[in-house]
Parts: C-alpha cells; sequence; structure tokens
C-alpha cells in the first residue's frame, strides 16, 4: 500500500476505484466495504484507492471546539488498512480553505481532477462540500456527464457499519471490552510513551509502566484493571499474532492513595527493564474489576496478586 500525505504527491492513476471515508476503527463492515472494492478493481483491471481526511473533518468545521473521540489514531488506521490488500491511501489534509469547496468543485477540482475515477463507491448518506450540500444525487448527476461510474454501497452494510462503530465506542467507554473486540475482529489497542511515575508499584512488588498516550482523539477504555497484552515499539513483530507479553493494567485516579490526577499504568509479568521514553502497544484483552478504594497498602497488594492470577487465567485459558 503506498501512502500519500499531500494532494501534490499523487501520480496519475489507472482505472482508479475510490472510495471515502473515516474508517474509523476497520472493524467487519468496513472489511466488507474494502471487499468490494478489491473486487470491482480486479474486473476492470483498476486499482484500489481510499481516501480519508486528517484531522478529522469535525474538528475543522465546528470550529475546532469538537470533542472527538476515535478508536484508531490516523496511524494505528494506517496500520490496519495495510493489511487489506489496498494499493493507495490517499490522506487529505483537511483544512478551512478546503473545507469551503463547493460540492461542485470538489467534484470537479478534487475527485475527478485529483483522481481521474473509474469508479467511485460510496454510500447513500455520504455528505461533502461546503455546508455538507453534496450527495449521492449530486455524484450520481456527474456520473452521467464525466463518464466515471458511481456504485452505492448497500444500504443494510452501511447502516451496520455506523451501528458497529457507535457500538464499539460506547463499549470502550463502558469497559465492555468483550463486546468491543467481538465487533471489532481483533483486540482494541492503543499506545503509550513510558514517564516516571511515583514508583509505588515497584515497593508492592508490582512495578508499573506509566504510559502518557500523548493523543487527546485517542479514546481509552473506562477506569478499572484489565488483563493486557504488549509489546514495545517500533517492532517488527506483526500487529496481531506476534509474540507479546502479558501483564495488567489499572486505569484510574489511584483513590488508595489519594490519587487525583488519571493514570495508565501496566505491570509487564516476568519483565524489569528499564524502557522510560520508549512507546509500548497495549492489546486490552479483558475488563476484570472497576478501580476499587482499598484500606490501606496490604490490601490493595492482596488485590493486585488476585489481579494477577485473575489476568493469568483470563490470557491463558
Amino acid at each position: 500500500m503506498v501512502i500519500y500525505r499531500h494532494l501534490d504527491q499523487l501520480p496519475l492513476f489507472q482505472r482508479s476505484v475510490i472510495t471515502i471515508g473515516t474508517f474509523d476503527g476497520l472493524h467487519s463492515g468496513h472489511v466488507r466495504i474494502l471487499r468490494q472494492l478489491r473486487e470491482e478493481a480486479a474486473r476492470i483491471g483498476g486499482e484500489t484507492v481510499i481516501i480519508t481526511f486528517f484531522p478529522h473533518p469535525r474538528k475543522v468545521v465546528r470550529g475546532g471546539t469538537e470533542e472527538v473521540r476515535l478508536i484508531n489514531t490516523l496511524e494505528e488506521k494506517i496500520q490496519l488498512l495495510s493489511w487489506q490488500q489496498i494499493d493507495h491511501l490517499v490522506i487529505v489534509p483537511f483544512t478551512e480553505a478546503f473545507s469551503r469547496m463547493t460540492a461542485e468543485e470538489y467534484i470537479l477540482n478534487f475527485l475527478l481532477a485529483r483522481f481521474h475515477p473509474h469508479t467511485v463507491i460510496i454510500g447513500y448518506d455520504h455528505r461533502f462540500g461546503q455546508g455538507r450540500k453534496g450527495d449521492y444525487h449530486l455524484l450520481e448527476q456527474f456520473s452521467a456527464t464525466e463518464g466515471f461510474v458511481l456504485q452505492e454501497i448497500p444500504v443494510h452494510l452501511l447502516d451496520e457499519v455506523s451501528v458497529s462503530s457507535t457500538r464499539i465506542r460506547e463499549a470502550i467507554r463502558r469497559a465492555d471490552i468483550d463486546t468491543a473486540n467481538q465487533l471489532l475482529g481483533y483486540p482494541f489497542f492503543f499506545s503509550g510513551i513510558v514517564v516516571k511515575g511515583n514508583q509505588l508499584g515497584r515497593t508492592l512488588g508490582y512495578p508499573t509502566a506509566n504510559l502518557d498516550p500523548g493523543n487527546d482523539e485517542k479514546l481509552i477504555p473506562a477506569d478499572g484493571v484489565y488483563a493486557v497484552e504488549a509489546e514495545l515499539l517500533p517492532s517488527d513483530a506483526p500487529l496481531f499474532g506476534g509474540k507479546k507479553m502479558q501483564g495488567m493494567m489499572g486505569i484510574g485516579i489511584r483513590p488508595t492513595i489519594n490519587g487525583r490526577d488519571r493514570t495508565i499504568e501496566v505491570n509487564l509479568f516476568d519483565f524489569d527493564e528499564d524502557i522510560y521514553g520508549r512507546e509500548l502497544r497495549v492489546f486490552v484483552k479483558k475488563f476484570l474489576r472497576p478501580e476499587l478504594r482499598f484500606n490501606g497498602l496490604e490490601e490493595l497488594k492482596a488485590a493486585l496478586a488476585q489481579d494477577k492470577l485473575d489476568t493469568l487465567a483470563a490470557l491463558n485459558p
């Protein structure tokens, strides 16, 4: 998959088959849309092209004030899409100037002039151009005069994609990791830089890597304790299926020690190396329990011992 981050980098695509979307989460519904894209490109001997936008359009068109929480960061989405046998991924810089393009300008000066599509595959509810005035029917009119093929993503599949993405976000927010992972088709994951903490875990016999995700758009699970697998980055291991370290993760304010700031701490089993400043990717496999206030550090230590047993049981059924 060739990645383009600037429109002036684009080649002259050959019989391009295009779809446009955010593809957040890249779950099974998205995968079926991409299968439709690949099948059509194979049928006509063309190239598959995905167009997506960064930053998220809602942050730009609504004055940058809307809180956007995404299942995948841009780099995570690139990693997931690279598994889908797509020829080209175009990441369009979404600016205020771009958002002011009329729907007709979007079709003529962006879609047709930049991509020369043979086929555009899009949903019935796709909106584009200033004020989101462009729609499937406008594309249909231009397809007749400009000579490209327009295909509609089946309504039932588009609805499934929308419902699934919403359910995934809600499930992650309420710590329902089983549902989120089932809908995704893979374990929800995120990355963070290991930073200095108060090192309380080490005194209790459970040293933790304190993570700073460094991305305020990334959706993070609800407070609680989780069974996880993790790997240090950069890594040549595959995103899924490679050997990873097992551990448990705590998210919350640590009420037993009267904490105030929300932290993300990962205790990696059978691992004791200095990894400050390194990036850790965490795959969230199972929710174990909510965050609790304990009566002192000894009670907390006993709870951590039980959490480790529960984690090992969850990760090694």
